[in-house]
């Protein structure tokens, strides 16, 4: 059944925050690669230094959250694309921390939050990155 936001074309800007634009280059990596993939682990290992780990596990965590309890197929682009799919700007508003309308508006399912709270915590991990490293943008 096809719905109406099943469109591949990146109708959004990629994130204007250098740490979003780092939280979504990584989901796009494990959601397509898998829970293993290495070049998500250097990203995170760059970014993060000695505490890659954390954020490797909150990303492989809200990947699989995602993929257990949506009701529907979720649209992302290739990683390294110029913009956003209408699913990856939902995505990244309930990483930022948005409730559970954005939560059933991408999954289908507002009554199983699993994913929206990993999701705020990768939001947090990724905003003490920010602070960390000293990104301004």
């Amino acid at each position: 059944m096809a719905y109406p936001n099943d469109s591949t074309t990146l109708e959004l800007p990629l994130p204007a925050r250098r740490h979003s634009t780092l939280g979504l280059v990584l989901v796009r990596r494990v959601a397509a690669h898998g829970l293993s993939d290495a070049r998500a682990a250097m990203l995170a290992l760059d970014a993060a230094g000695p505490n890659f780990r954390k954020l490797l596990v909150l990303v492989r965590a809200l990947v699989v959250d995602l993929a257990r309890t949506s009701r529907r197929k979720i649209v992302l682009a290739p990683c390294c694309a110029a913009g956003m799919t209408r699913d990856e700007g939902l995505l990244m508003a309930m990483i930022a921390g948005e409730g559970l309308a954005v939560h059933a508006v991408l999954t289908d399912d507002a009554n199983c939050p699993a994913a929206m709270t990993t999701a705020h915590a990768l939001g947090e991990e990724l905003q003490r990155i920010a602070i960390r490293n000293d990104w301004r943008r």
